[in-house]
């Protein structure tokens, strides 16, 4: 007895250093280190949620005016939502690539932008700050690319609680940068925009090894995990909303600001810890079994080997991986064929069949008018506070309150549908549905001025928006199939700026530009050149939040005839097919015993 403990002390003292080296890099190449990694790239991807905290800076600093300001903000909706050529890029290249394409066009378009308002570049041209914008906008298209897509494929079977985790961060992402500015810059929000254009590049580059698609096999307990995952990010939304509500009662103190922010960068890295705890687990587990197994390795491996190609059913091997089906391929190479000729919903549509077909059709208005109302409010709250004489500081309350109601709508939208759905056949259709209606509340809140209605009306369409973005992809991928789904997704986005731009630029910024002038013809002055335009009062957005409203409307008309047309596919099992394509892998890691484990 006493020598076997002298040996395993020997061995647990001698090899000490090199179990941690081992057990470090195990947790460095894992799945559950990647998903962290991609938590974190994703808690700092929602830039392009913050215009309104600065969007007074960029008005004041270069001259603008509403129509013009909207103008960017239309810019940074489309850079933000066209991912058509990330995902082509995706396609032929690693994802790690997509990544840092992302990183670096974030820091070149929010630099250009930094220097161009703090006067450090002469004062650029209207397109040129367009170009900025965009190019800093559309780094989040590559950045989500090539991190969710490879979520996805590195947890095929929970990508439901993936996804929501993963868009759940980018919606905090808001409030998480603001808390962090507050701490290094206190209220200057130029600043904010340099802080922007470092915190994802340097967080991109330093997880970008982490980045790659990986051989996955099945976890008893990855429900379990992913499950502690979304606990975490709920206690990083929970102390956000209460940081939101104790600085908009008392004016924090700079150290104040410091400890909130030090709180966040905890909880934000909290995650590491279960992903220790986890790899370590299975780190062990897998040097144990190879220390168990090590003589009947040594002395059956070759029969064993033998007996399993042997004994094992034809059919279990190809669902692992299966084959192209050969009557698509021989049919066409090209997805023009039977364009006018679509499967049954729920089947793998080509990208030129999900265009055309009209449940697409009605999918593309919805967004349109859904998403793009929304945002027409969001990039205007800074704005429309400033017209109701809201204090200065609410206006990063705004935007924070928007950004952790982005998450809630996102988490809830995307676990409540799921479960409302395989437990109860509700669609999600018509959850949309309703969602668009509630959006209507919140504008006409803000429409009809009633007291501190920005701050509940930011609540309402944060959510709101936050919902939307999870129901649009989860029933794009039930209608359409997944086999174009990348490509698929990336062209319906594209209703989202068609949707910001008529709304934003063409209605509200048109309208609070002719109210602005009318205000100063009835004061008997006169716009000089270069001079940025402020209207005061309730009438400023009253006329606009009503055609937002109106515009929302139909879109929710739009919606229910799509809930109307997709109701029975809903009422059926849409899931069968993947469940049945989950029985090989999963027999096939049971006969493999619990000794495997890889990643």
């Amino acid at each position: 007895m006493s020598t076997k403990k002298m040996a395993v002390a020997k061995f647990y003292g001698d090899g000490a250093w090199k179990d941690m080296k081992s057990l470090g890099l195990h947790v460095l190449v894992g799945r559950w280190f990647m998903a962290f990694a991609s938590f974190l790239i994703m808690s700092f991807a929602g830039a392009v949620y913050l215009f309104g905290l600065y969007s007074n800076d960029v008005k004041s600093s270069l001259g603008y005016d509403q129509s013009t300001l909207n103008l960017l903000s239309f810019s940074r909706d489309t850079g933000g939502n066209v991912g058509v050529i990330s995902g082509l890029i995706n396609e032929v290249m690693p994802p790690w690539v997509v990544v840092a394409i992302g990183a670096v066009t974030s820091f070149v378009g929010y630099f250009m932008i930094w220097l161009s308002i703090t006067g450090r570049v002469a004062k650029p041209h209207v397109w040129q700050m367009c170009l900025y914008t965009a190019i800093g906008a559309n780094s989040q298209t590559y950045v989500l690319t090539g991190v969710v897509v490879t979520c996805v494929r590195n947890f095929p079977a929970r990508r439901g609680l993936v996804l929501g985790v993963l868009t759940g961060y980018v919606g905090l992402s808001g409030a998480i940068i603001t808390q962090l500015y507050h701490a290094f810059f206190g209220d200057n929000s130029k600043s904010l925009i340099l802080l922007i254009a470092l915190l994802l590049t340097s967080v991109s580059f330093a997880f970008l090894p982490a980045i790659r698609v990986m051989k996955v096999v099945q976890q008893a307990n990855e429900v379990k995990i992913l499950h502690n995952f979304l606990f975490v990010s709920l206690g990083l939304a929970g102390f956000l909303m209460a940081v939101i509500i104790l600085q908009n009662w008392y004016n924090f103190s700079r150290i104040e600001h410091a400890v909130s922010a030090a709180v966040v960068i905890f909880l934000v890295l909290l995650p590491l810890a279960i992903v220790i705890k986890e790899e370590s687990n299975l780190w062990e587990s897998k040097k144990q079994a190879l220390h168990n197994g090590t003589t009947q390795v040594t002395t059956e491996n070759a029969p064993a080997v033998k007996s399993t190609y042997s004994t094992a059913p034809p059919e279990a091997t190809p669902p692992v991986e299966p084959p192209p089906q050969p009557s698509l391929q021989k049919k066409s190479d090209s997805c023009f064929n039977n364009t006018f000729k679509p499967p049954n919903r729920g089947e793998d549509y080509t990208t030129m069949q999900a265009l055309v077909s009209i449940d697409m059709i009605l999918i593309f208005i919805t967004m349109a008018c859904g998403l793009g109302g929304t945002l027409a409010v969001i990039d205007n709250l800074g704005q429309i506070g400033k017209s109701l004489a809201y204090p200065d500081d609410s206006m990063a309350t705004f935007v924070s309150l928007v950004s952790i109601w982005n998450y809630f709508g996102r988490v809830v939208a995307g676990f409540g549908s799921e479960i409302l759905l395989t437990k109860y056949q509700i669609p999600r259709p018509l959850i949309l549905t309703l969602v668009l209606l509630v959006s209507c509340v919140g504008h006409l809140f803000i429409a009809f001025a009633v007291p501190s209605s920005l701050y509940f009306s930011s609540v309402i369409i944060g959510f709101c928006l936050g919902a939307q973005w999870p129901l649009m992809f989860a029933i794009i991928s039930d209608l359409f199939g997944l086999k174009y789904y990348s490509s698929i997704v990336n062209f319906a986005t594209i209703a989202s700026p068609i949707g910001s731009y008529a709304l934003n630029v063409k209605v509200v910024g048109y309208l609070y530009d002719k109210e602005a002038l009318k205000q100063m013809a009835a004061l008997g002055l006169a716009r000089k050149v270069g001079e940025d335009l402020n209207c005061t009062g309730e009438r400023c957005y009253r006329l606009s939040l009503f055609i937002i409203t109106a515009v929302t409307l139909f879109g929710f008309v739009v919606s229910s005839i799509l809930v109307l047309r997709t109701r029975k596919f809903y009422t059926g099992d849409i899931y069968k097919q993947f469940r049945t394509a989950a029985k090989a892998p999963d027999n096939e890691m049971a006969s493999a015993g619990n000794g495997n484990a890889h990643h």
